[in-house]
């Protein structure tokens, strides 16, 4: 019998202590994507226990490069919280993670509400504004190996995310087709191009509204939703500066302590 609170309780307890823990579809074959997100609720309550406060949502492999990388067809959705957001060009640890990785995202800042099934241009007109953002993940998985539902249950992999400072209305860029430039003390590791996030990452807002229709759910003013990444993840290490540069929104950084 699959325990959903046990289960999530087990994800928790593996990202408070950095401690890895088997596949969840290992144990359980009939581990299903409504037993993942059941389990996905469930995490996000110990966190809001634990004092942080909802911020915002996260798309997942909404590219090709990614679902490639994650050996999957289909995007899914997490939550952010604000004890995973990192201030534009600060330090983050390696102590806390396990194998943490990172990768540019575009963020989008909801003006007003945003609920049902939009069409692309009635969700981009909830959108106030546009940012360059990087996310960092960190599977809580052993050997960073996991089937769909797993990576569902621990929130997409999600561990951190990172907003740069500019700030750009949509009307005032095409976003179906921005140059993304990812460096890694200062030498150029990725290239891509928000073409690669469901043909215009604005698609992706479309979708995650449409999949909180299905719970009730609806994206408010103030969140922030990371459309998901363009590119493959890039593994993390000590003493690492990594920027990434998006065409019309400047750069996002981040440090890594030595």
């Amino acid at each position: 019998m699959i325990q959903i609170e046990a289960l999530a309780s087990r994800l928790f307890s593996a990202k408070q202590n950095a401690a890895p823990v088997g596949r969840i579809t290992a144990e359980h074959m009939d581990f299903s994507l409504n037993h993942a997100y059941e389990v996905q609720k469930k995490l996000l309550g110990l966190h809001l226990d634990a004092g942080e406060t909802l911020v915002g949502r996260k798309m997942g492999l909404t590219s090709r490069p990614k679902m490639q990388q994650m050996g999957v067809n289909e995007p899914i959705h997490g939550f952010l919280t604000s004890a995973m957001q990192i201030e534009d060009g600060g330090e983050i640890a390696m102590d806390g993670r396990i194998h943490p990785k990172i990768e540019p995202e575009i963020a989008f800042l909801i003006g007003k509400k945003l609920k049902g099934r939009p069409t692309l241009a009635q969700a981009m007109a909830h959108v106030e504004g546009v940012c360059a953002a990087m996310e960092i993940i960190d599977s809580r998985y052993q050997n960073f190996e996991f089937q769909l539902p797993d990576v569902v249950a621990d929130n997409g992999s999600s561990s951190g995310f990172v907003i740069g400072g500019q700030m750009k209305r949509p009307k005032d860029l095409d976003l179906s087709n921005l140059g993304i430039l990812v460096e890694v003390n200062g030498k150029p590791q990725l290239f891509g191009s928000s073409a690669s996030i469901l043909g215009h990452p604005g698609r992706s807002l479309v979708s995650l509204a449409a999949i909180l229709e299905e719970e009730g759910l609806s994206i408010p003013a103030g969140a922030v939703v990371l459309a998901g990444a363009a590119t493959a993840a890039i593994p993390l290490g000590p003493k690492q500066w990594v920027r990434a540069t998006f065409q019309g929104l400047g750069s996002v950084e981040v440090r890594v302590k030595g």
